[in-house]
């Protein structure tokens, strides 16, 4: 069993958008490991791949389920691929904990960027798609990725951890930039600045 066979063969999905319900609540356990997760799966991946992110939680699609995705290269710039489901993040504290901020994105507020100061190493448990314990140990911006993605199984949105001035930065900058996104992207494509 390999997560390889969830890259190819799922459908485009719409992104789900700050502001509607679902990214903004926590999501319900997986408790059936079956082929409906699995359709989900391939359809995220397919769907994350097309949208050019780095990771996407359920919830980014429209469902209410704890499982996210990654395709995101570690510390070492090692591209990491997996899922996980029911995942928990533990992060380091005291002398071990490091702040690393970077510009953070999200696919659910596309085109906008601000700087975030997040832990440079996170530790993510759960469940593969075939319900065994799953440990994924992350570094760099896959660290980032696996915190980015359990916040919005939690029904978190990384604005939601900005300064206020961050945040009307942020969005003022997916404002201006909303015009290239289609309501249902990535369902139509993005448009080019030329054509927009």
């Amino acid at each position: 069993m390999d997560v390889e066979e969830f890259l190819t063969g799922g459908k485009l999905r719409r992104i789900t958008r700050w502001g509607e319900d679902v990214m903004h609540a926590k999501t319900q356990p997986v408790t059936e490991f079956g082929e409906e997760l699995h359709t989900l799966i391939r359809d995220m991946f397919t769907t994350m791949a097309i949208a050019h992110g780095v990771g996407l939680a359920a919830t980014q699609v429209g469902v209410d389920l704890a499982v996210f995705t990654y395709d995101c290269p570690d510390g070492d710039e090692i591209n990491q691929v997996g899922v996980v489901c029911n995942p928990v993040v533990t992060l380091p504290d005291g002398d071990q904990r490091n702040l690393d901020s970077i510009e953070e994105g999200c696919l659910s507020l596309p085109g906008a960027y601000q700087p975030l100061a997040r832990p440079d190493h996170a530790v993510c448990t759960g469940q593969d798609p075939w319900g065994n314990p799953v440990t994924v140990v992350g570094t760099g911006l896959l660290a980032r990725c696996l915190q980015h993605e359990t916040d919005h199984l939690n029904g978190t949105v990384f604005g939601d951890r900005l300064s206020n001035r961050l945040r009307r930065k942020l969005y003022q900058q997916a404002e201006e930039l909303a015009h290239l996104y289609p309501s249902d992207w990535p369902l139509t494509p993005r448009a080019t600045s030329a054509n927009a």
